[in-house]
């Protein structure tokens, strides 16, 4: 499990002079199998963390391009249970960090103990939890740390300085910077104030920062590099590169276009 954490994959990516690029893809779109096989796939093709999102029916903080993909995934019958059966399935072959992408509502129902006990023993390295209010996520953080996992707190545009330095020093693993105010989803262009963000998480914090929401092509990622960022988050862009794809050649796609953006890693 050393490999598997996120302190040693920016460490790396770090020492190599690059940005840490972590790819997100939906569990069970198309199915559970397909999802394996694109996990194994990103992985091959360099990937330093893969972001595994967990489908639900009220996806918050998701745009159109993600939300019909946990619809697509729900329809294929994918649950946390069977999710987790895939991780566990895979932990010999995964060697890079895996973190969930879940919402409250699912985490809360398992019961956060035994959501973190589950998630453990599966080889995940952390979780992101987006619509989780600062206050119980102190609570899930020190539940999640007890068990060996990363709780990743996520900081927006439009949070105020005070709380932004409280998010940035209890985030675990690396603080998640939504580059836009809004849903995840494509973008043409990522706004210059990202920049003043990532010196200002800095300042506060000793951890690694990654942007995400919007990152959709190697430019953003080269973008995000010389702003300052540890890492860059590419969700929407390759959801969509997936569900484009031929029946049978998602797994191909998937690796291509993240191949496309490793270049601009760095």
């Amino acid at each position: 499990m050393k490999n598997k954490t996120l302190a040693r994959s920016f460490a790396k990516s770090k020492e190599e002079g690059r940005i840490a690029l972590m790819p997100f893809i939906m569990a069970g779109d198309p199915d559970l199998n397909t999802s394996a096989q694109i996990l194994l796939k990103l992985q091959e093709k360099g990937a330093d963390v893969i972001e595994l999102g967990i489908p639900y029916s009220d996806p918050l903080a998701d745009g159109p391009v993600i939300q019909l993909s946990a619809s697509r995934a729900l329809s294929s019958k994918t649950s946390l249970k069977a999710v987790l059966e895939m991780l566990s399935n895979l932990k010999e072959k995964i060697t890079v960090p895996v973190i969930l992408f879940t919402y409250a509502n699912p985490l809360i129902n398992n019961g956060m103990e035994n959501f973190c006990d589950q998630a453990t023993k599966a080889g995940v390295a952390g979780l992101v939890v987006p619509d989780l209010p600062l206050e119980e996520a102190e609570n899930l953080s020190e539940i999640a740390s007890e068990r060996g996992l990363d709780l990743v707190l996520l900081v927006a545009p439009t949070t105020p300085v005070e709380r932004m330095k409280r998010i940035s020093q209890r985030s675990r693993g690396f603080t998640y910077l939504v580059s836009v105010t809004g849903v995840t989803g494509e973008r043409s262009k990522l706004g210059n104030r990202v920049e003043l963000l990532v010196s200002r998480l800095k300042e506060f914090s000793a951890n690694p920062v990654a942007v995400g929401f919007g990152i959709s092509n190697p430019k953003h990622v080269i973008q995000v590099r010389e702003w300052g960022a540890d890492g860059a988050i590419v969700g929407s862009a390759l959801v969509k590169r997936i569900s484009n794809a031929p029946k049978g050649n998602e797994v191909y796609e998937a690796g291509e276009f993240f191949s496309e953006l490793k270049k601009a890693a760095g």
